[in-house]
Formats: C-alpha cells, sequence, structure tokens
C-alpha cells in the first residue's frame, strides 16, 4: 500500500519552502506519508495527483490574487478550502468579525472606485498618534507604511503611498497604530484542527520609519515560542468562535481548519478593550514551527489526521 500524498505548497520564489518549513517535510516522512513540494503555478504539475493539497509558503498570492483563487478552486482537496482561502485573501474579513462582535483595530477604507483626491486622502488619515497604511491584499506585510499624523513630510508620503496603491487598483486600509504594540508586541495563537495548540510572542516590527512599499518585500517577524495563559486562550477561543459563525454563514457550513493563526494585541489601561484582533491568518501565515519542536511535530501530526480522512 502506498504512502498517503501530501502536497506542500510554496512560490516560486521560495522553491524549497520558507526556512520555518524546511524541516516539516522529514517530520511528515517520519509518520508514513509521502511529502512532495510543488509551486502552486507550475504548469507542470499535476495537480489530480497532488493528495492532499497543504497551502505554505505562497508569498506571491497576493500578485496574483484572481489566478491563485481559480487555481484552490479547481483543487480536489486543499486545506484550508478554497472558499475560506478566498474570504480570508482580502482583509475586508475584518468587518465581518467585526459584525460578529470581535474587538478589531478602528480602519478607514479607501476603494479605487472612490477616486479620492490627494486632499481627501489626507483628511481621512487620523490628527494624531502614528498610523498604518497598507493594501487590503496583501502577504508577509508587502506594502505597509508607519507614518506619523502629525509630521507634515511623513504625511505626504503617506498620501503617495495611498495614491500609489490605489492606482493599481487595490484597496487601501489606514489603520491607528496601536502604542501598546510597541511596549507589548503581539500575541499569534495558533490552532490546528480546531484545537488550541500553541501561542508565539511578537516583537512590534514597524519602527517609526518603516516602509516596505516594494512589491518583493517582506516584514521580518522576531518571534518567540510563549506560555499561553488562561486569559489570552479565552479571548482566541471568543475569536475562533466567530469565525466559525462566521464560516458557517457564508459558505453554508462549518469547517474544520486544518490551521488558524489568530494575531492579537493587548489593551492598555485606556483601552476601551481588553485586546484587539490585529490578523486572522488561514492561509500562508508563518506557524513558527521552527520556534520549537514541538511546535513542527503538532502541525505534522495535525496534517497526518487529515490525510486519513
Amino acid at each position: 500500500m502506498s504512502a498517503p500524498i501530501v502536497t506542500l505548497v510554496t512560490s516560486e520564489e521560495l522553491p524549497n519552502l520558507d526556512i520555518d518549513e524546511q524541516d516539516l517535510p522529514d517530520a511528515l516522512r517520519d509518520r508514513g506519508l509521502e511529502p512532495r513540494i510543488a509551486v502552486w503555478n507550475d504548469p507542470s504539475v499535476n495537480w489530480d495527483e497532488a493528495g492532499t493539497v497543504v497551502i505554505r509558503s505562497v508569498r506571491d498570492y497576493a500578485k496574483y490574487r484572481n489566478e491563485f483563487l481559480a487555481w484552490t478552486a479547481s483543487l480536489p482537496r486543499v486545506l484550508n478550502s478554497a472558499k475560506t482561502i478566498k474570504w480570508n485573501s482580502d482583509k475586508h474579513y475584518l468587518n465581518a468579525l467585526e459584525a460578529c462582535g470581535l474587538p478589531t483595530i478602528p480602519t478607514t477604507w479607501l476603494e479605487p472606485e472612490q477616486g479620492l483626491s490627494k486632499q481627501q486622502i489626507h483628511s481621512r488619515f487620523p490628527a494624531f498618534g502614528d498610523f498604518v497604511v497598507k493594501p487590503a491584499v496583501a502577504s508577509g506585510g508587502r506594502g505597509t507604511g508607519r507614518y506619523s499624523s502629525v509630521d507634515a513630510q511623513q504625511r505626504g508620503e503617506a498620501v503617495e503611498h495611498a495614491m500609489y496603491e490605489l492606482s493599481r487598483g487595490r484597496t487601501v486600509m489606514v489603520q491607528r497604530y496601536l502604542k501598546e504594540i510597541d511596549s507589548q508586541g503581539e500575541t499569534s495563537l495558533v490552532y490546528l484542527n480546531g484545537l488550541p495548540s500553541y501561542q508565539v510572542e511578537k516583537e512590534a516590527m514597524l519602527h517609526p520609519r518603516f516602509r516596505s512599499q516594494r512589491e518583493d518585500g517582506v516584514v521580518e517577524e522576531v518571534a518567540r515560542a510563549s506560555h499561553a495563559t488562561e486569559e489570552t486562550w479565552r479571548w482566541g477561543e471568543r475569536i475562533r468562535k466567530a469565525l466559525h459563525q462566521h464560516i458557517k454563514r457564508i459558505n453554508g457550513k462549518d469547517e474544520l481548519l486544518l490551521f488558524n493563526r489568530v494575531d492579537i494585541v493587548r489593551g492598555d489601561e485606556d483601552s476601551p478593550e481588553e485586546f484587539y484582533v490585529v490578523e486572522v491568518s488561514l492561509i500562508d501565515g508563518s506557524l513558527y514551527l521552527s520556534q520549537s519542536e514541538a511546535h513542527l511535530n503538532m502541525f505534522a501530526d495535525a496534517i497526518q489526521m487529515r490525510t486519513d480522512w
């Protein structure tokens, strides 16, 4: 009897997977599986023979979003599902989570069809504090910039940044930069096959003059494994329930997600919320497998469980 095939999907720029995932094939092999690595838009790959397809280092999916979504929809078996990937590929999903009662970072959405002038864009920036400008469809922190609202030069740079993205047909997000991120960083909670699995703490990435506007620019994260508290899992469970409530609404049924990474930031004593949802990653977000052998083994076990279904 041949071993079940698992195809780990990556992009042309990372043909051997991201460095964080390069031990995953061996871990799958140790579990009696046949791991393969394939670039998602490689025309030579026969996806009918790919077995269970697990999306991983597809750092270019935002650049080719329509083609990528059409490809996921054509696959016989992909994790997470094509419908969920489509929903999660555009950060407008934050509106849906907010509608489910979750505290998200307040966002101003600039849409290409609005035809906004530079002055109109300028007027939509915060009047005080730092803020972030980024496209709604992006991977790995591409196209992200942090600006000071009280610095005329930086506001001008932010306008040009937004105009650049809008001119290419991309929705732009303008978010107030939460000062808590500088002092506390972010927390990532990772769920595997629907179960709370582990936590990672991440240092603040966007220093006051941070810019990553190039198409190939990726934000490098500094992360460390940490012990999850009852409090953070309580917050994570609230997010998980809301997420599955929405998935059931849009797909007509719930889905057992192979992986789900929830990024949150704590509120401080002056914040109206205990925490804020920064992002929910269901496509190619790092699972920090290299931070701990336990993380790697848990993810490999989760994949093995799904090949038996």
